[in-house]
């Protein structure tokens, strides 16, 4: 199947339920464990499937990309009312992450201009990184869509194999017509996209072993030496005009542990500054926060934060520092907010700043490694030789996805 081939199906509750049943008995993948429930059931929300690929990623591939065309999208005006990211093989299986799996990916509108970035050729609206965070809107509020927008796709795969392979990124969606009965009644929410590097186009730090000190935590930028150089801050966000944010998720990479998002005013010292919610991963990892066997916890469809022009929003990522370092991390918060104030002074009510996770374990996260391989201890073996104390290397060429190439592990000339 080539770009863009349309593969939108719609369905109603009741032949979506069957459809998932005829799935689990045909032997085809399970889909991804949900937490909380999706959209509440309704003859006007449709349940969309769209496809992306076929990607082909070389052995050890770990690029940024952006798709040569448009990704498909929904062909009339509505509201997304919910989103679900995948990688899927030809097959419709869904590759072990310690495989081939979906580093990032970035959802962009590119007929709308991005909230926090007005350089980026297109509004960031939705994303997806290994963890797969479900995305869903409290009732009565959607991402609203016109049938003219053009989406495109910001993605990096990672082939961790000397073999190459074909995969498709897929993004089931809920969506409400904006001339169904339910969709005259929807409130419009704008994405408000938050992050620690905010701007950057690759917006990555590292997080060194020990740095958190005894507490074997370290905060980015707060824990940082000069993290933005002389520049302003890029983690902070100035309200144009006034909006309640009803709806914010994380991510992270592996080693983190939450994400926090608070409100300021004035000076944002003291009351002029409140915490007002904590996206935490959720390890399901039996070894603890070392892989990407997690999930990112959401905001409850109750959550509500005013936010008057000219406050700001202000982003932070915590790390464990206690069992390794971790390069190139993130800290990334999504945030949903409609127009107008609605809900209870923040500065008087602190909102609650925990939610609940989107999904739970997923079967290509579950392989942890660390098995015996049968091959000897390289600390329990002698030292070698080397020459003129050094490594000799021959054959060596530094290019993307270089695995399997001729000269490279083994491969003959």
């Amino acid at each position: 199947m080539g770009f863009g081939k349309l593969t939108q199906t719609v369905v109603a509750a009741t032949l979506l339920a069957s459809a998932v049943a005829g799935a689990a008995a045909s032997g085809a993948e399970p889909p991804i464990p949900e937490t909380g429930g999706g959209t509440p059931l309704s003859s006007d929300v449709q349940h969309l499937h769209f496809k992306y690929g076929p990607i082909h990623v070389a052995p050890g591939q770990n690029l940024i990309l952006i798709g040569p065309v448009t990704i498909e999208k929904p062909a009339y005006d509505g509201y997304v009312t919910r989103f679900k990211p995948n990688l899927v093989r030809a097959d419709g299986t869904v590759p072990p992450v310690d495989i081939i799996h979906l580093h990032h990916g970035v959802f962009l509108n590119m007929s709308r201009r991005d909230a926090t970035t007005n350089d980026l050729p297109g509004e960031r609206f939705f994303a997806t990184g290994e963890e797969k965070t479900i995305f869903r809107m409290p009732p009565g509020y959607g991402y609203f869509v016109r049938g003219s927008d053009v989406w495109a796709l910001n993605y990096m795969v990672h082939n961790q194999t000397p073999i190459a392979d074909d995969v498709w990124i897929t993004y089931d969606v809920d969506y409400v017509p904006a001339s169904s009965r339910l969709g005259k009644r929807m409130k419009a929410v704008h994405p408000v996209w938050m992050d620690v590097e905010n701007g950057k186009s690759y917006p990555v730090f590292d997080v060194h072993h020990g740095a958190g000190g005894r507490k074997g935590r370290w905060t980015f930028p707060d824990d940082a030496s000069k993290p933005y150089g002389n520049g302003p801050p890029k983690n902070v966000w100035t309200a144009p005009r006034d909006g309640t944010l009803i709806a914010t998720a994380g991510h992270l990479h592996p080693g983190g542990l939450w994400d926090d998002m608070y409100l300021e005013r004035g000076n944002g010292r003291g009351r002029n500054s409140v915490h007002i919610f904590r996206s935490k991963a959720n390890y399901y990892d039996p070894h603890g926060p070392i892989s990407w066997d997690l999930s990112m916890t959401g905001t409850r469809p109750s959550w509500r934060v005013p936010v008057r022009k000219g406050q700001r929003l202000r982003v932070t990522t915590t790390y464990d520092t206690k069992r390794a370092s971790w390069y190139e991390s993130m800290g990334i918060m999504v945030a949903y907010m409609a127009d107008g104030l609605k809900g209870p002074d923040p500065f008087r009510h602190h909102p609650s700043a925990h939610g609940t996770v989107t999904h739970g374990p997923l079967p290509e996260n579950s392989h942890f490694g660390g098995e015996d391989t049968g091959a000897a201890d390289p600390r329990s073996l002698p030292n070698g030789q080397t020459i003129d104390n050094r490594v000799g290397i021959e054959a060596f060429e530094y290019t993307p996805g270089g695995q399997g190439l001729p000269g490279v592990f083994g491969q003959p000339p």
